[in-house]
């Protein structure tokens, strides 16, 4: 009894330590800018990249928000180590979200959450069930297809899980599954929002990569990926992640005998997709008025908002007019917190350039013979590694203007680059500590994020598998925008 009354305090010490070296590495690096400023201590200049790394890390560690960690991290060194004027800042922070492309974020947030009020997602799981219940598996398939659908018109993973999740999950439940191959299902599926188009992730990629002035191995400029070529191009990809989920899924289901349903008719088919007609039919306004050069993406997404409204509310009359001014708000919201981001991200990336950061990777790799392989084999780790403390839109505004460069000197595609970049993010979504998709299918399953974890785990091991397939196969990614003269 003395020797287990003894052991009490000691996680407590371990923890107050914890704390207090959570605490005392940011006071630290920024003694050491404050000291350099001064002449007090000098840093190299080949170290001064390190200590804003280091000084971004430690203060995310300490669980301050990413958009205030990225703001304070890049305010302390271009006031302590540069001698970048004050006004550059404001000039900075104003540019940033100046661009017409950013545009198309706020419309299509709001498209989606249109969508998810309004009965789209119900529609839409009918329809799948309809199509392939009669599986082995057959509610878990008809999830994997209902996410791909609902993600090619909402862009969002998150609002994929929860309009999905919340429907599918009680009713696979009912029939007979058990709750983790549901909760494993909806969680990993509701990734795909970032990969297909209109996906909001892909639209941050184009944004942050736009406008950098990028050399490539033979010595030409590379120009950045647009919008349209990479929701184009996110379309093959997609598709072939959700088929290898659905054998998953089946595979799974197959071996521990879950429940079947029973097969509908063509006319009950029919019947469901011309309910789900009105929701489907988005996907087409915005992929094929891109391409046909009806409008820009960020005219697409407006038509999408629009589109998505009418739909909600006027055709399935599932949203009524007073609960629109709270998908507004809630719209607003989410939009202001990804746009606060990406302010204080195009600072971040304004001195990474200045600090002529990513090109000395890009010399220091050319030095040591990294080739594309290898350099696309470090960045999975590094962005793998990233989807566990930060959240995809950081993720991508952090290190796509610093990666992006060097793959562009290696000769990687700059869209195919932004794909891979894409499936990483899938991936971070659903493993701990940050995996959001995590934390949304554990509250509606009512499930730990540790027995979700497992329960994620098939399917993760099959996210893994793609991400190796599209990284080193340009052709499933760059195959359409060539095909289609982009």
């Amino acid at each position: 009894m003395s020797a287990i009354a003894m052991s009490k305090p000691i996680p407590h010490n371990k923890g107050v330590m914890s704390a207090t070296i959570m605490i005392m590495a940011p006071l630290t690096l920024l003694a050491v800018c404050l000291l350099s400023k001064y002449g007090i201590v000098a840093v190299p200049n080949g170290m001064r990249g390190l200590v804003i790394a280091a000084l971004l890390i430690s203060l995310f560690v300490t669980g301050m928000p990413i958009s205030i960690a990225l703001g304070l991290s890049v305010l302390t060194f271009m006031f302590t180590m540069t001698s970048v004027p004050i006004v550059t800042v404001s000039l900075k922070l104003f540019t940033g979200i100046e661009k017409f492309e950013i545009m198309a974020i706020p419309f299509f947030i709001l498209a989606g959450n249109f969508l998810t009020q309004g009965g789209v997602a119900r529609r839409m799981i009918h329809f799948a069930t309809t199509m392939i219940g009669h599986f082995y598996g057959g509610l878990g398939l008809a999830g994997v297809l209902s996410c791909a659908l609902f993600a090619a018109i909402s862009g969002s993973s998150v609002a994929t899980v929860v309009a999905i999740g919340s429907i599918l999950l009680p009713a696979m439940v009912k029939q007979g599954y058990p709750t983790r191959f549901g909760a494993g299902v909806i969680a990993t599926s509701g990734a795909l929002g970032i990969l297909f188009p209109p996906s909001i992730n892909l639209v941050i990629y184009s944004v942050a990569t736009s406008g950098m002035s990028v050399i490539g191995p033979d010595g030409a400029r590379v120009n950045s990926a647009s919008i349209g070529q990479l929701f184009i191009a996110g379309i093959i990809p997609g598709i072939s992640l959700a088929v290898l989920l659905g054998m998953m899924t089946w595979y799974q289901a197959y071996k521990h005998k879950y429940p079947r349903m029973d097969k509908a008719s063509w006319g009950e088919r029919g019947r469901a997709f011309f309910d789900s007609f009105w929701g489907l039919f988005l996907i087409v306004i915005v992929i094929g008025g891109i391409y046909a050069g009806l409008f820009t993406p960020t005219e697409a997404a407006a038509m999408a908002a629009v589109y998505a409204f009418i739909v909600a509310v006027f055709v399935y009359k599932d949203l009524k007019l007073v609960d629109v001014p709270k998908v507004l708000l809630k719209s607003a919201s989410m939009s202001a917190m990804i746009l606060y981001i990406v302010t204080n991200a195009v600072l971040f990336s304004f001195l990474m350039v200045s600090e002529q950061i990513p090109q000395s990777m890009a010399a220091w790799m050319a030095d040591q013979g990294f080739g594309p392989i290898a350099f696309l084999a470090m960045c999975n780790l590094i962005l793998l590694a990233a989807g566990n403390v930060m959240d995809p839109s950081a993720i991508v505004l952090i290190f796509a203007p610093i990666l992006f460069p060097v793959a562009a000197r290696l000769g990687v595609n700059p869209i195919h680059f932004g794909i891979m970049m894409a499936v990483n993010m899938e991936i971070g979504l659903c493993h701990p500590p940050v995996g959001l998709n995590l934390y949304v299918a554990s509250g509606i399953a009512k499930m730990g994020i540790s027995e979700l974890t497992l329960a994620v785990l098939p399917w993760l091991l099959t996210m893994l598998g793609f991400l190796v397939i599209i990284t080193y196969w340009s052709g499933l990614t760059l195959f359409l925008p060539h095909l289609l003269g982009m």
